[in-house]
């Protein structure tokens, strides 16, 4: 198998995360830099990052890297890349990209002169003058930065954060490479109990089942490089075959997942069946107030022994498996940016901050825009780390429970 640079993408501030996934995989970090890790793999390596990655947005092919202040520089460099080595005859390809402080500034005019390059590289290859572009799609993808141009091809397709699970949205959902970099940078692992208090359509509670199982992320998908010649068809079979026998159908997952809103808790549900984990999770149509006030009831009648009555809905019985020491809230709370919104968020940033004063063992996880939280919560958190969930800009809390 040859042997090239992939490059995955990654959303500002998770980098690290990424970089421990490739690194988790087999495969050596040889650059690092905002929003993209470099690093060397074979076709299997395609293969595998795509089905296994779970927090980077993309994984691309680098074609190349230069600098370029005129178009015909630009058309040059690019005509000299072997494109014929991953674009057949019947190659459909388009050409995306971004210019930022760069002369060559009009994005329009850059993708036509890359195009225009590729073209005739092909040509030349296949000895024809037209293309039929009826075959598997191709999408080549360039960056200009102070004059620098990356030049990378896409073998996602769409977005990572695309598992195929998601059948049922609700508003502001978080993505599912979001949601699994959080997991990831809490303490969570099997035989943990995880609680989402305002989970929406369940992304946090479902990624987070899929890593205590170990399912691959992209297991239930389609990627765009399978349907490349350049790919052999059976290392996707091959992988795909080995991400299920990985898969940990005996691990102890406790997973409680809760939100005010009925039709979320059905929307969270049905998302949970189509990700094959609606087994690990206990689902509760009830606000936050009630979820934290049970839980803290459901601990102190499994201390002594006695079962809460079933009352209201998402009360008693069900919540006692979730009344253990050392349990874990990780949450993405509405942001609250509407007139009136505010007021409710203080209010549930009021009964997360006495939940942890009376459950010191709890750890919290917070994802949040409003640079305000810590005061609202009383105390500094153990750790933050600046993230953009979507495009906008938020910080998450990390409050590390007592042991």
């Amino acid at each position: 198998m040859s042997r090239f640079e992939l490059v995955a993408s990654a959303t500002f501030g998770l980098e690290a995360v990424v970089k421990r996934e490739i690194e988790a995989l087999g495969y050596a970090i040889t650059d690092s830099r905002d929003g993209r890790l470099t690093y060397m793999g074979d076709e299997r390596a395609i293969v595998r990052s795509n089905l296994w990655l779970r927090c980077a947005d993309r994984v691309y092919v680098k074609m190349a890297e230069f600098k370029a202040v005129t178009f015909e520089e630009l058309f040059q460099q690019t005509a000299g890349l072997p494109w014929e080595e991953w674009i057949p005859l019947d190659g459909k390809f388009t050409v995306v990209g971004s210019s930022v402080k760069s002369v060559l500034h009009s994005v329009p005019a850059c993708q036509s002169i890359i195009k225009k390059a590729i073209v005739k590289r092909l040509q030349q290859t296949y000895e024809v003058e037209t293309f039929q572009e009826t075959g598997a799609a191709y999408t080549v993808r360039f960056a200009f930065l102070k004059d620098q141009v990356l030049i990378l091809l896409d073998t996602s397709g769409e977005g990572l954060h695309k598992r195929g699970y998601k059948t049922h949205a609700v508003a502001a959902p978080i993505k599912e490479t979001m949601a699994a970099a959080l997991i990831q940078l809490s303490f969570f692992k099997p035989g943990r109990i995880l609680v989402d208090p305002m989970c929406g359509s369940g992304t946090i509670p479902i990624e987070a089942a899929l890593i205590a199982r170990n399912i691959a992320p992209g297991l239930n998908r389609r990627f765009a490089s399978e349907g490349w010649d350049c790919i052999e068809k059976d290392l996707w079979t091959e992988e795909r075959r080995a991400a299920y026998e990985a898969i940990d159908h005996g691990s102890q997952v406790h997973i409680l997942a809760c939100d005010i809103d009925p039709r979320a808790i059905e929307a969270a549900k049905e998302n949970a069946i189509e990700a094959g984990v609606d087994d690990c999770i206990e689902f509760c149509a009830c606000g936050i107030r009630r979820t934290m006030s049970q839980l803290c009831g459901a601990a102190a009648a499994a201390e002594n022994g006695e079962a809460l009555a079933a009352g209201e809905e998402g009360s008693g019985e069900a919540l006692l498996p979730f009344a253990r020491e050392r349990g874990i809230i990780i949450t993405n709370p509405p942001y609250g940016q509407r007139i009136g919104e505010q007021d409710e968020m203080d209010k549930i940033y009021k009964v997360l901050k006495y939940f942890a004063k009376d459950n010191p063992t709890w750890s919290l996880f917070l994802i949040t825009s409003d640079k305000t939280f810590e005061k609202k919560f009383g105390r500094p958190a153990d750790r933050r780390r600046k993230l953009f969930n979507g495009n906008v800009e938020a910080c998450y809390y990390q409050y590390h429970g007592e042991k």
